[in-house]
């Protein structure tokens, strides 16, 4: 053996053998590693965490919207992810559920375009947002649940000061109010304007916009129910009933016509309003609420609802000196790529509402259990202002139902087998009691003969 290999291994020296191993730090190792693919394993297959949301089953009537338990939704690049804590409702929403809405996903699938809430998480490549911000969010459908992820160019932070409820209340009905009013209806002092649907949220927005300027004289028209409450507001100056001869009244005042009028409703509508414009006047439609006319879609009524427009050619506007125009606020900011010019817009309406010069009317406030009777109130127009959804909100109690089984008029008959118990009860007591008079007769005659 050389004097090498006589030699132990230096410290530190790279060439010195490994140690080996004991079989029982082996078997320790393993047990280890398995351990941690166990972990893994389970980890892999934990279910998803669940969330509340207001889903649409089928198209069709209320009873087609319910609150279920979802997935919480993945964060995607350029996301933020909103903890919803209130929830605007709108007419689209309505038309949604009927399937009257221009391609509509396939359902299910989770209602509502506007929230308002905490930013949860931010997804990669958003710069602008961070955990814990403010914000109020307009994404095409999805913003009815505890969670939604939507892209960063439809989230807006919130005004220091302002509530998530007057948030969701305020950002789409002024947005669209703020685009109909000045970009393209270009109301200045001295404008008159016929304005649909006064008592609804887009309606109370506009009827808001128009008084921060001087002389304009607003024709609201609105549900007889309605009229005493939108006098006492003030914000408009005259009020006229829907259904009624409203295009009389306006001429009364207004002789010569009206510089503009905004439409929701569509139909014969469009008709009048065009004949109310004077020279120089703008008629614009922004919705055609009068498709839904029940619960469920009716195709006649949509059919009715645009064969009653008449077909305005361009040589008669140009003869008549008359501008037609419409606004569709979700084609512009999901399919025309408007997101840079609504984000603009929703700066102007925040500046507005931090000078105090509008302040969203909020008609009322619903659990999302409660989403079907709120759509009802909204169809039957007989909400003044904006409908929100808080998800925080407990639900209205239920009335009692029947137990699971009894068919109709069970009630009844329960009545009538507790009428029959008795009855045998009866008869049971009497037989009881002939027995025990005869036993004492039989004890007698067995004595006699004995």
């Amino acid at each position: 053996m050389s004097e090498q290999d006589g030699k132990p291994a230096a410290a530190g020296d790279d060439k010195a053998p490994a140690p080996e191993k004991e079989p029982s730090q082996d078997k320790e190792e393993k047990t280890a590693e398995d351990g941690d693919a166990a972990a893994a394993d389970k980890k892999e297959e934990e279910p998803p965490k669940e969330m509340r949301a207001v889903v649409l089953t089928g198209f069709g009537g209320l009873k087609s919207v319910k609150v279920l338990k979802k997935p919480e939704p993945t964060l995607g690049e350029g996301e933020v992810l909103v903890r919803v804590r209130a929830c605007g409702l709108n007419f689209q929403d309505l038309m949604a559920r009927q399937g009257a809405i221009d391609s509509p996903p396939k359902t299910p699938f989770i209602l509502g375009f506007e929230c308002a809430g905490e930013v949860a998480e931010v997804g990669e490549g958003v710069e602008n947002f961070k955990v814990g911000d403010r914000v109020v969010a307009l994404p095409e459908y999805r913003a009815w649940a505890e969670l939604v992820a939507v892209p960063a160019k439809y989230v807006y932070p919130i005004p220091d000061g302002m509530s998530f409820l007057d948030a969701a209340a305020i950002t789409m009905n002024y947005i669209v109010a703020y685009i109909l009013v000045f970009e393209l209806g270009g109301v200045a002092s001295g404008k008159s304007l016929v304005l649909h649907s006064a008592g609804g949220g887009v309606g109370q927005a506009v009827a808001q916009l128009c008084r921060t300027v001087d002389d304009v004289t607003v024709f609201g028209v609105a549900s007889k129910g309605k009229h005493e409450a939108l006098t006492a507001g003030g914000s408009l100056t005259h009020v006229l009933e829907r259904g009624g001869d409203y295009a009389s009244e306006v001429r009364k005042v207004a002789p010569e016509g009206v510089d503009l009028v905004l439409d929701c409703l569509c139909g014969e509508e469009c008709n009048r309003g065009y004949n109310l414009l004077k020279p120089m006047g703008r008629y614009i439609l922004y919705g055609s609420s009068n498709v839904v006319t029940g619960e469920t879609r009716s195709l006649l009524s949509v059919a009715k609802s645009w064969w009653q427009v008449d077909k305005v050619s361009p040589i008669k506007l140009f003869e008549e000196s008359k501008s037609i125009g419409g606004f569709n606020l979700r084609h512009l900011m999901y399919q025309q790529n408007g997101a840079p010019y609504v984000q603009g817009i929703v700066s102007k309406v925040f500046d507005l509402w931090k000078e105090g010069k509008i302040k969203p009317v909020v008609d009322s406030t619903w659990a999302l259990e409660d989403v079907p009777e709120a759509m009802q109130k909204m169809h039957d127009r007989k909400n003044i202002g904006k409908i929100v959804l808080d998800p925080n909100m407990e639900p209205k109690p239920k009335p009692a139902t029947p137990a699971k089984g009894k068919a109709k008029g069970g009630d009844k008959d329960d009545k009538k087998k507790e009428e029959e118990k008795k009855e045998e009860d009866k008869k049971e007591e009497k037989k009881e009691e002939n027995g025990e008079q005869a036993a004492p007769a039989e004890n007698a005659e067995k004595e006699a003969s004995s």
